[in-house]
C-alpha cells in the first residue's frame, strides 16, 4: 500500500479574548458554535497565560479579540492566543478584530514616527496568524500591511437599515466630517438613494492629538436632517464640532453614524450637551454602563461578522456580503 486515505473533514473553532468575550458569544450563536473554554489568566507580574482545554489540531481557528482599553494588554493577549494555537496544531488561524488597533497610526506624518498600524499586521503574522478579518479600518490601505488575505468588512448596511426605518422620508444629506472621510460619505450617498453631499472642511494641529478646528461646510444642509459618517468616534471633538458649524448654517438636525464606539473621556459628556440628535454605532467595542447616554443607539455587528466566518471557513465570497463592494 503506497498511501493512506483519510476523510477530509474541516473544523470551525471559535476562540475568544476577554476584552469583548459577549461579542464572541453573540458571534457563536449565530453560527451555533460555541467559544472554545481555554484557561486565561494574569501573574502577579503582568505577564498573560493561555491554555486551551480541547484539541486544536487540525482545526479552522477564528480568534475574537476587541480591542478595547486597556488595548497593549488585550493586543498581547491575542498574540498569545495565536502562539498557542500555532502551537497547537491548528490548519488556519484568522484573527477578528473587529476594531483594529492603532489603525490611525497608518503613516508618517513627520520623521522618526512610527507605522504601528504596520507593526501590528506584523506582529500577527510573526504569531502565526494566516488571515485577519476586521471592519471599517480607518484607511483602506493598512490591508496592504499584513502578509496574507485580509477581509475588510463594512458596517455601512448595518447603520444604514436604522437611518433608513427611522428617518424616511425627511430630507437628508451626508456629511463627511473632514476631506478623509468624502469616499465613505460617496458611498452612504448611493446607499441612501442619491441623497446630497457635504463636508466639513478643517484643520488640525498635528502637535496637539484629538484637537480639531472646523472651518465651514462644503455642500446643502440648510433646512435638511445631516446624516455625519465615520468611522469611529474616539474623544467626540470632531463629531460635535461639525455639529455645531452645520447647525450654523441652517441645518435641520443632525444624526451621527459611526463603527466603533471607542469615546474616551470626554466624548459621552460631549456628545450629550450637543444638538446632536441621535448616534448610532455598532457593538464593535463594548459599550459599558457609565458610557451609555440616551442619544447612542448601539447596533450588533455580530450577524455581520457571523456571516463572514461562515464565508471564510466554506472557502467562499465575502465580497459578496456587500454586493461587490471592495
Amino acid at each position: 500500500m503506497a498511501s493512506i486515505s483519510s476523510e477530509n473533514r474541516k473544523n470551525l473553532m471559535l476562540f475568544s479574548g476577554r476584552g469583548f468575550p459577549a461579542l464572541a458569544e453573540e458571534i457563536g450563536a449565530v453560527l451555533g458554535v460555541e467559544p472554545t473554554p481555554m484557561d486565561a489568566y494574569d501573574f502577579a507580574s503582568g505577564e498573560i497565560f493561555i491554555r486551551y482545554r480541547e484539541s486544536v489540531r487540525g482545526s479552522d481557528a477564528f480568534v475574537v479579540q476587541s480591542m478595547v482599553a486597556p488595548i497593549n494588554d488585550w493586543l498581547m493577549e491575542s498574540l498569545i492566543m495565536v502562539d498557542a494555537l500555532k502551537r497547537g496544531s491548528t490548519k488556519r488561524i484568522t484573527v477578528v478584530l473587529p476594531f483594529y488597533p492603532y489603525a490611525r497610526q497608518d503613516k508618517k506624518h513627520r520623521g522618526r514616527e512610527p507605522i504601528s498600524a504596520r507593526l501590528v499586521a506584523d506582529l500577527l503574522k510573526t504569531a502565526g496568524a494566516n488571515r485577519i478579518l476586521t471592519v471599517d479600518l480607518h484607511t483602506a490601505q493598512i490591508q496592504g500591511f499584513f502578509d496574507g488575505p485580509v477581509d475588510h468588512l463594512f458596517a455601512m448596511n448595518t447603520l444604514a437599515d436604522h437611518i433608513d426605518a427611522k428617518y424616511a422620508g425627511r430630507p437628508i444629506t451626508v456629511v463627511a466630517p473632514d476631506s478623509g472621510r468624502v469616499r465613505v460619505a460617496e458611498r452612504w450617498t448611493d446607499r441612501l438613494g442619491g441623497c446630497p453631499l457635504a463636508f466639513i472642511h478643517k484643520t488640525r494641529d498635528p502637535l496637539k492629538p484629538n484637537q480639531v478646528v472646523a472651518n465651514r461646510v462644503v455642500g446643502e444642509v440648510e433646512g435638511r436632517v445631516c446624516l455625519i459618517v465615520d468611522d469611529m468616534i474616539d474623544t467626540g471633538g470632531t463629531i460635535v464640532s461639525a455639529a455645531d458649524i452645520l447647525f450654523q448654517e441652517g441645518a435641520a438636525d443632525v444624526i451621527v453614524a459611526a463603527t466603533h464606539a471607542v469615546l474616551s473621556d470626554p466624548a459621552c459628556e460631549r456628545l450629550d450637551a450637543s444638538r446632536i440628535s441621535e448616534v448610532v454605532v455598532t457593538n464593535t467595542l463594548p459599550l459599558p454602563n457609565d458610557k451609555k447616554v440616551d442619544k447612542i443607539t448601539q447596533l450588533s455587528i455580530a450577524p455581520l461578522l457571523a456571516r463572514a466566518i461562515r464565508e471564510v471557513f466554506d472557502d467562499g465570497s465575502v465580497t459578496t456580503l456587500f454586493g461587490g463592494l471592495s
